[in-house]
C-alpha cells in the first residue's frame, strides 16, 4: 500500500566540499519530471563549463522506480550511487541534486570519491527544509458557474489543490485531492447536483 505523504524540499539549497585540491559544488533543488530536471543539468552545465564532471542523481514519483543517477565519467558507481544514496537517505522524491566537480590534479580513489560526493549531497540537503506533502490524485471537476461556491468551499475544506480553473458560464477546476481523504471529497462533490467528476 502507497503511503498518504510524502517528503520533499521546496527551495534550492547548496554545499560545497574540499578534498586535496578538488572541489565539489552540490546543488539540490525540488523537481517534478525529467524534462524539469534537465532543464536544471544544462543550467549548471552553462554556469560551470570549465567543470571536469556535473555527475548527478534524482527521483521523482510515489511508487520508488523512477529514479536515475550518473557518474558523468567519473568511476562506475562513485559518483551517481552515493548521490541517490543521501536522497534516499532522507526518504525524499520529486527531488534532483547535481554535484559539479572542479579537478585539483590529486585522483582521490574510489572511497575519497564516493565519500566526497555523499558529503557534498548530504551538506547541500541541509541547507533545505524537508517539507511533508500529501500524495494528491487529480481530477477534473465540471460544474455550473451557479455552482462555484459549493465546490470551492469542499476544495477549500479538504486542502486540494487548485492546478488550474476555467470559470464561465460552465466552469472547469482540475485540482489535486489528497489520497488520506479523496474518497469523502469525491462524495461531497458528487453531492452537488449537476457535477461531473473526472478523474486524470
Amino acid at each position: 500500500m502507497t503511503p498518504d505523504y510524502y517528503y520533499t524540499i521546496e527551495k534550492q539549497g547548496t554545499g560545497e566540499f574540499k578534498d586535496r585540491g578538488s572541489r565539489f559544488i552540490g546543488y539540490a533543488f525540488p523537481v517534478v519530471n525529467s524534462g524539469d530536471f534537465k532543464k536544471r543539468l544544462l543550467g549548471i552545465k552553462t554556469e560551470h563549463p570549465k567543470a571536469a564532471h556535473h555527475c548527478f542523481a534524482y527521483r521523482l514519483g510515489f511508487d520508488g522506480n523512477n529514479f536515475r543517477s550518473s557518474d558523468d565519467g567519473e568511476p562506475s558507481g562513485t559518483a551517481g550511487k552515493p548521490i541517490l544514496g543521501q536522497i534516499d537517505n532522507k526518504q525524499l522524491t520529486n527531488v534532483g541534486v547535481i554535484v559539479v566537480r572542479y579537478f585539483g590534479g590529486v585522483l582521490l580513489g574510489t572511497p575519497g570519491l564516493v565519500n566526497a560526493y555523499k558529503t557534498t549531497t548530504a551538506l547541500a540537503l541541509q541547507t533545505i527544509p524537508i517539507v511533508q506533502r500529501a500524495i494528491e490524485i487529480n481530477y477534473r471537476i465540471q460544474f455550473d458557474y451557479t455552482k462555484v461556491n459549493e465546490v470551492m468551499t469542499v476544495l477549500k475544506k479538504y486542502n486540494c489543490s487548485i492546478l488550474s480553473q476555467k470559470m464561465e458560464l460552465f466552469c472547469i477546476i482540475e485540482a489535486g485531492v489528497p489520497k488520506s481523504n479523496h474518497e469523502l471529497v469525491i462524495l461531497k462533490l458528487q453531492a452537488i447536483r449537476a457535477t461531473e467528476i473526472i478523474r486524470i
